[in-house]
Parts: structure tokens; C-alpha cells; sequence
């Protein structure tokens, strides 16, 4: 019988209460709530009352430009995840619109199957970036789940991060590489990303003073490519291109990063099962 890894799971969160609360009653869920770390990144921020259980700290806001505040959380991120990794057997490290998800054909939580896998420094799951199918799907309604509103999502290198460590590291801006280490992507582990489930709330953001002052147009204006790509591309079967995806991408590397997954700019639109429906 495999023992139990003690594992804990952190994000940084500024003005996104919306995500935030799926955040926690996911990773409560899975991993029990004293076990999550949630760090405020402002002294403006308020902590909502449904994160009383869990440990917060409200920090001085990360100054700067788009790219260097990333680099700036990113790297107070994975200092925190070292002083946890003196506690903890592993850290999983998101942001707080994604959620790392077992296969549920498995039938095993995310604590026991991360306990069960073999010894890495990091690990990744497949990247799943669901976007609204504009013909097909409404507006999302926060208080249902999400994979029961959002059919399609786009198989992406992006989001194929080494959200998973063991040991102390430090992680690229925004997970997506530990720096001078490979990676490995885990058959039926999958990081799914909600940052572009919803056209107008993209569209309210591009309106978000805060955001556009730092720089985020470009980086929202990639989000919503997501979702023309699941609108007007060919829908193909999860059990065909999943398997192709994940040996593309644990094999394939682009030239100017060889601790990234490649994927032949491949743009693969594929249909969730059903099986994941009522996860999140």
C-alpha cells in the first residue's frame, strides 16, 4: 500500500474573488483546507470570509510591468514553496484559475495519486485550456460547475506546467518550467485553465484600469484567441489526441527553451468527457 505524501498547495490571487472561491473548494476538497496557502498580492486586499479556514497572508503588492511583477511573484512563490517543502513532501503551485485534476476513471483523489508516483523533482499534467464555444455555450454561471457549462478546450503546451515539485526550485513566471530542470507529463493527470471560459468577463477585464496599466492587453488579448480557436476549429476525439499530446509534448522541445513542452503549433480542439463534468 502506497503511504500517504503530505502535499500542500499554494496560488497568489489580486482581485479575482471569482476564481478564488472555486480555487479553495477545489483544492479543500482534495487536499483538506489547512493544506492550502493563499497570498494576497496587496495590502488593499480584503480576504473573503470563505478562506477562514485556510492560511492567508496579505502582502505588500508586487510593483512592476506585466512580465517583471510575474517574476517578482513568481520568485516569492517559490521561496515560499521551499519553507513548505520543510513541512510537506510536495507543493503544487497554480494559478488560481487552474486545477490540477486526476482522470476520474481512476477513481482516486489527487493526494493519493500524487503519492503513488515515482520520485521527480517536478511533475506536469497535460494542459487544458477550456474556452467558450461562442455557437454553442452561454454565459458561465459561477455557482454550477463549470465543466457542466464548458464543452470544449484547446490541448496547450501553455498550460502544461510543472505545477508539481518535491524539492526546492525555482519555478518559471507562472509555472510554466522549473529553471535548469526538465520536466515530465503524467499519464491521466491534467491542469485545466478557466481563464478564458467566459467572453464577457474577458472583455470586462480588457476595461480593468488596474490591468491594462500594467500591461496586460497582450496577454488578455491571447486569452481570447483561446476562445475563437474552441468556436471555429474542428472539434476531435479526447481519446485519440490526449495520448498523441502527451508524447508530443514530454518529447518535443521549442529551440528557445528546452525545459518547455513543443507541439508543432498544433491548435487541437477537443471535446471534455463527460466524466469530468461535475469536478469543478
Amino acid at each position: 500500500m502506497t503511504m500517504a505524501k503530505r502535499i500542500c498547495a499554494l496560488t497568489m490571487v489580486r482581485n479575482d474573488e471569482f476564481f478564488l472561491r472555486k480555487w479553495v473548494a477545489y483544492y479543500k476538497e482534495q487536499l483538506g483546507a489547512s493544506n492550502l496557502y493563499v497570498y494576497f498580492d496587496g495590502k488593499d486586499q480584503v480576504v473573503p470570509e470563505f478562506c477562514s479556514e485556510i492560511n492567508v497572508c496579505v502582502k505588500e503588492r508586487v510593483q512592476g510591468q506585466v512580465a517583471a511583477a510575474d517574476r517578482g511573484r513568481i520568485d516569492f512563490l517559490s521561496s515560499q514553496a521551499a519553507e513548505l517543502l520543510k513541512t510537506y513532501d510536495m507543493v503544487i503551485g497554480t494559478d488560481v484559475d487552474e486545477f490540477l485534476v486526476v482522470d476520474p476513471l481512476l477513481d482516486v483523489s489527487l493526494s493519493e495519486f500524487l503519492s503513488a508516483l515515482p520520485e521527480r523533482t517536478s511533475y506536469s499534467g497535460l494542459g487544458i485550456d477550456v474556452g467558450q464555444h461562442l455557437e454553442l455555450e452561454g454565459e458561465i454561471d459561477a455557482s454550477g460547475p463549470f465543466l457542466e457549462q464548458r464543452h470544449y478546450a484547446q490541448l496547450s503546451t501553455r498550460y502544461s506546467k510543472s505545477t508539481v515539485i518535491t524539492e526546492p526550485v525555482a519555478w518559471g513566471s507562472g509555472f510554466h518550467r522549473v529553471r535548469n530542470s526538465n520536466f515530465h507529463i503524467v499519464k491521466d493527470l491534467y491542469l485545466f485553465h478557466f481563464g478564458c471560459v467566459d467572453m464577457k468577463r474577458l472583455e470586462a477585464k480588457f476595461s480593468d484600469k488596474d490591468k491594462i496599466a500594467t500591461g496586460w492587453e497582450r496577454h488578455l488579448k491571447k486569452r481570447a484567441k483561446t476562445i475563437y480557436n474552441v468556436t471555429q476549429g474542428k472539434i476531435r476525439l479526447w481519446n485519440s489526441w490526449v495520448p498523441k499530446a502527451r508524447t508530443i509534448q514530454n518529447v518535443v522541445r521549442p529551440p528557445y527553451a528546452w525545459n518547455k513542452p513543443a507541439m508543432f503549433s498544433m491548435k487541437i480542439i477537443v471535446e471534455i468527457p463527460e466524466r469530468f463534468r461535475k469536478l469543478i
